[in-house]
């Protein structure tokens, strides 16, 4: 089963580069509209769905890796973060190409 991905992972580039937003703005409005967005869905379903207990704890671990790399983040000089923040963006796109790819029908 292929993965749904969507193009959230380029808008804080787009917000950088094209739109000349500092990171850290950039950052945040991607981080607000991820919020906004999924409490509507919770919010939406909630009542009628089941919280599977693996994906629940990932999550839950996932906000406090980002929580604990947000005080990381200060230490850490801007232009490295957006460079790491680069190579992310292009391994991400080499596995949904190779997933695309590989998905493919031949023939």
């Amino acid at each position: 089963m292929a993965a749904a991905f969507g193009g959230g992972f380029l808008i804080i580039p787009v917000l950088v580069l094209l739109l000349g937003l500092p990171m850290e703005t950039a950052v945040a409005t991607s981080l607000a509209v991820i919020v906004v967005n999924s409490a509507a869905g919770f919010a939406a379903h909630l009542g009628e769905a089941h919280l599977d207990p693996g994906p629940t704890l990932a999550f839950a671990a996932a906000i406090i890796g980002s929580l604990l790399a947000g005080r990381l983040a200060h230490r850490i000089p801007t232009p490295k973060l957006q460079r790491w923040f680069a190579y992310l963006v292009f391994v991400t796109a080499a596995f949904v190409l190779a997933e695309v790819a590989l998905a493919a029908p031949i023939g």
